[in-house]
């Protein structure tokens, strides 16, 4: 028995270890090619002269570029297999940052911010499936949490440079395309050959078993992008100083760098949706906070608990899948998920910025708290069933 853990602690170690190197995808995909965004939102708000809800739109023009990338990744694995596709993907999202500082007419940005989406969308999808098999085959789901912990380093990198630029929008895009090219070079061997991941692409989603999963996970992907999309305007219209803005997106990233820490063990030890239900609740908790009391304390615990949690949420998602559905099957449910996650996160950005500019940037934080608390509560009432085939082992992880 001791012979046996001594031996599986190297085995995790070097799982963990390409893992790690792989989150560079989410990095990349998420942090920089999606999230930093928000941080860009007051400066082209303002030299563009965009309302609210265009500069929602530009949310909603990732997100349809999401759901086009989450509908075709499927089929470009079977024909291409997923470390290709993830590698394809890194790449293109290097080119979509860099178009993105070119031109200032609305349309061009819309299909930059679009095409943005639809290579992470496929840069996503192909990671979690790879880190899930590293993870089957290690016997741990550290190496899923680690995948999606990737994102808080896109994170801290923006929310560390991108403020000091000021109202210069256009070099922020190019360095976040240096950063991505940077984050292609490093994650390229840690997608593997992964033969065995091709072959899961012939299988079918299993969506109806997860019904009441996927619908709270719609309702978190409409909610919890504006909380992040809106989150630098909210504190621009409060007056927050470079410091303080630097600081609540350096912690909030950091916090999601740290997420494995705190939720790896519950992801993969708690039955059912038990770990997405309490991620959920936590995280519509942590955005009423800031409209709790807008102190900037309040304001950064409350960007503390958002990044400590919100990642975890998709981690969960790909952990019950690879649980609950069989190998065969795994990228077909993957993607299948993400179209609803999709769905959801193209329309939520532009309705909070409706919603914004008839009120206040409040109400994007009212949006995500709301819209997390209902998908917490849906999440709590899945029954488990194990639907996967006969003969299918559920792993350890």
């Amino acid at each position: 028995m001791t012979g046996t853990g001594q031996a599986a602690r190297p085995a995790t170690r070097q799982a963990t270890v390409q893992a790690a190197r792989l989150a560079l995808g989410t990095a990349s995909a998420l942090g920089l090619a999606r999230f930093a965004y928000g941080l860009l939102l007051p400066a082209m708000r303002e030299d563009l002269r965009w309302t609210l809800s265009e500069a929602g739109a530009m949310g909603t023009a990732n997100g349809l570029g999401y759901l086009l990338g989450a509908l075709v990744t499927a089929m470009l694995v079977r024909h291409r297999g997923a470390a290709t596709v993830f590698r394809v993907g890194m790449a293109l999202t290097a080119v979509s940052l860099a178009a993105t500082a070119v031109s200032d007419a609305y349309a061009a940005l819309l299909a930059a911010r679009a095409l943005a989406g639809a290579t992470g969308a496929a840069v996503f999808i192909t990671g979690g499936v790879i880190a899930s098999r590293i993870a089957a085959r290690a016997g741990s789901g550290l190496p899923i949490t680690v995948y999606f912990a990737g994102t808080g380093l896109g994170i801290v990198v923006s929310g560390a440079t991108i403020p000091a630029l000021g109202e210069h929008w256009r070099p922020a895009w190019i360095g976040l395309a240096v950063a991505a090219v940077l984050a292609t070079a490093v994650s390229w061997s840690a997608a593997g050959t992964e033969g065995g991941v091709q072959d899961a692409g012939r299988g079918r989603p299993r969506v109806t078993p997860l019904w009441r999963p996927a619908l709270a996970y719609l309702l978190f992907a409409a909610g919890y992008i504006t909380y992040i999309t809106f989150l630098s305007a909210y504190l621009a219209d409060r007056g927050a100083s470079l410091a303080q803005v630097v600081l609540t997106w350096t912690v909030l990233g950091l916090a999601v760098v740290a997420a494995p820490a705190l939720w790896s063990r519950p992801t993969a030890q708690w039955p059912g949706t038990r770990a997405l239900t309490t991620l959920l609740a936590v995280l519509a908790g942590g955005s009423a906070l800031a409209l709790a009391a807008p102190a900037p304390p309040v304001i950064l615990l409350s960007a503390l608990v958002y990044g400590a949690t919100f990642m975890g949420v998709p981690a969960a998602v790909t952990a019950l899948i690879k649980n609950r559905v069989a190998p065969a099957d795994w990228t077909a449910t993957l993607a299948a998920f993400t179209t609803v996650f999709a769905a959801g996160q193209t329309a939520g950005p532009w309705i909070a910025g409706v919603i914004a500019d008839h009120t206040s940037t409040e109400a994007a934080l009212g949006w995500t708290a709301a819209l997390c608390a209902a998908a917490a509560l849906i999440a709590a009432g899945h029954r488990e069933r194990d639907r996967r085939p006969h003969g299918t082992a559920r792993s350890r992880a």
